[in-house]
């Protein structure tokens, strides 16, 4: 007999997560029998941890067949892990992103589902409170502030991995092979009917952010890079202001030459301070195209974005 039911999907990457694992597993086995209306599946994308997760994941697909490991072949990083998820999740009816530590908590997935179901194809998890402090803290909170505002594609604030694509949504995902992911961009990109789900961001349950502020930092720096265009209109701006002002000093030197007002030399001071400043624009103009340019560059190399090892024999 045909199962009625919709496959969903749960993609979670994972790196060095041994500490949270068992928990992991057993709300995830208690979602599982409190949703029988739904076939449940676990993809944990390994992503070159050197703890026991690979060996722990191993054991519990072997206990339960909806646990199911992808195992890189090396760290890609959190981006390539998820987009090797997402591809072996491309049966499903629908695929669930998460983090591994829980901070995303497993028992808003049935309102991410409900929303699906309700016609949604991307469904957003969007965070009302978060537990983070101190420097974490203020940096997300002025990423999400400045972000939407100077991308070129509308980004929900306070959301990140968490969510749900639908088929249609997965197979569009299918077709970024972009290298310099930035998957809440990517997200909003594809377009497609989207719901917001809200939910309390909890604190990680066991072991240390594996993100750290400086990881943290070049992820939004790829988010900004690969969104917006404004970094390169504003140093055409810039330009045009500099030449603007230099023009109009020029000309106003020159009506004084002609009018045959004099004026005292002018001292080694300003003329240092002009070319620092000009200096000072154009290498900040060279260090913005050469993001730009290192990312073409990438895309040029046409490297895939993961590798997944043969499974053992």
């Amino acid at each position: 007999m045909t199962d009625s039911r919709p496959n969903v999907a749960i993609v979670i990457p994972v790196f060095n997560e041994e500490p949270v694992l068992p928990e992991l597993f057993a709300r995830l086995e208690a979602l599982f029998r409190a949703n029988p209306d739904c076939s449940w599946r676990a993809v944990f994308v390994n992503d070159g941890s050197r703890d026991r997760s690979v060996e722990m994941t191993r054991a519990q697909s072997l206990r339960d067949p909806r646990f199911e490991l992808v195992e890189l072949s090396r760290n890609f990083g959190f981006q390539g892990a998820l987009a090797a998820g997402l591809a072996h999740a491309r049966d499903a009816d629908a695929a669930v992103t998460m983090d591994a530590d829980l901070q995303d908590p497993p028992e808003v997935i049935p309102d991410l589902v409900s929303a699906w179901r309700s016609g949604a194809e991307v469904v957003r998890a969007v965070r009302r409170s978060r537990q983070e402090t101190g420097l974490r803290r203020a940096g997300f909170d002025l990423f999400h502030a400045v972000f939407g505002r100077l991308t070129d594609f509308p980004i929900e604030a306070n959301t990140g991995t968490f969510g749900l694509l639908g088929r249609p949504a997965l197979e569009a995902f299918a077709q970024l092979p972009e290298r310099n992911r930035f998957f809440p961009g990517l997200r909003a990109w594809i377009g497609f009917e989207t719901a917001d789900v809200a939910y309390d961001r909890q604190e990680r349950a066991a072991g240390r952010p594996k993100q750290t502020f400086r990881r943290l930092v070049r992820y939004a720096v790829d988010g900004f890079f690969s969104f917006s265009y404004l970094p390169l209109r504003f140093l055409t701006y810039s330009g045009i202001l500099v030449s603007g002002l230099g023009f109009a000093l020029g000309l106003f030197f020159i009506v004084k030459r002609l009018l045959g007002i004099e004026t005292a030399t002018t001292g080694f001071t300003t003329l240092v301070s002009l070319v620092t400043f000009l200096g000072g624009i154009q290498l900040i103009g060279i260090g913005v195209l050469g993001e730009y340019l290192g990312r073409v560059y990438d895309e040029v190399k046409q490297r895939p974005i993961y590798l997944v090892k043969p499974p053992r024999r």
